[in-house]
């Protein structure tokens, strides 16, 4: 019965790589600071294990067989991947990296939040990729944060999932959007005319608001006339246009249309708390470098739009 080999270590890797390089033991000793006896003795070990010579003597000392040769770059790539994983790097270079970002995000930030984050990362992360993925009422973003589908998820919960890392991003003020040619444009609305008026909806958001805008009215034994939904937020400005229908959201998203189209932002007559908008990511990924990086520069942005909200005639 064969005897099975012996099973190489980090060690011997080190010392075969040190000697192929070297082409010597006296050399490959002095520079592992060991004895010539003692290298001579893990050559043994390793041609016992690798079944080849390894070094073979030509006319000016030792040389390095063709299976030598090939185990050079094995224990080079062997030692590498040794030193990755008992060194994991702390050190992330953005203008660098080739990473593909996978960030989840409600459709209502694309007017705003997204193209500030997709500027961040032209400018900063010039090679990285960004791929945004929607969130419905219907997406499991727990599930994908810890698979690795997503590495952030940013949304507005009013309980967001405990076993997950969380940092707040931004409040956002409840505010109506009306058409121009809106009767109460230029008025304001009561909370009268706002339980009467027909409203515009988002469909994927429905369920998930529901507990929001209507679980505050609810509160009050209230209801608003929900008259249409609509599943692409980038829509509703120019529903509202052509439209009676009022469209109850945050401020940051009102205000934007409003500087570009006929649209009017007028306060709400109801009391509604704040939209509070979160990031959320994975315990995996709470210590990669790449991914902290991307979680302060989604921050970043941010504090600058919530800014841009206080400050009046400042751009968003």
């Amino acid at each position: 019965m064969q005897r099975p080999r012996e099973q190489i270590d980090a060690y011997l890797l080190r010392v075969l790589q040190i000697l192929l390089t070297e082409q010597s033991v006296s050399r490959a000793a002095l520079k592992l600071g060991q004895s010539q006896p003692a290298i001579s003795n893990s050559l043994r070990r390793l041609r016992e294990i690798t079944g080849d010579a390894i070094l073979v003597r030509g006319k000016s000392g030792m040389v390095a067989t063709e299976r030598g040769r090939e185990l050079l770059a094995y224990a080079t790539d062997a030692l590498a991947a040794i030193d990755r994983i008992t060194h994991p790097t702390t050190e992330f270079s953005p203008h660098s990296t080739s990473r593909v970002f996978q960030l989840g995000a409600p459709d209502y930030l694309d007017a705003v939040f997204l193209p500030k984050i997709a500027e961040v990362l032209r400018r900063e992360a010039p090679q990285a990729k960004l791929i945004v993925h929607p969130i419905n009422a219907g997406f499991d973003y727990v599930g994908a944060l810890e698979n690795g589908t997503l590495d952030v998820v940013i949304g507005n919960w009013l309980e967001p999932p405990p076993q997950l890392h969380m940092s707040r991003l931004f409040d956002d003020e409840v505010v109506c959007m009306l058409g121009n040619h809106h009767p109460l444009a230029n008025k304001g609305i009561s909370l009268k005319h706002y339980l009467e008026l027909p409203h515009l909806a988002p469909t994927p958001y429905v369920s998930e608001r529901h507990s929001f805008i209507d679980g505050c009215l609810a509160e009050r034994g209230l209801r608003r006339h929900i008259q249409m939904t609509m599943p692409y937020f980038g829509l509703v400005p120019y529903v509202l246009m052509r439209t009676d229908l009022v469209f109850t959201t945050g401020r940051q998203f009102a205000q934007h249309y409003a500087r570009y189209l006929p649209i009017r932002v007028v306060a709400s007559p109801f009391g509604f708390p704040p939209m509070r908008f979160y990031q959320l990511w994975h315990e995996r990924t709470h210590a990669a470098p790449e991914i902290t990086w991307l979680r302060r520069r989604i921050a970043e942005v941010a504090t600058e739009l919530e800014e841009s909200v206080r400050v009046p005639g400042r751009a968003g």
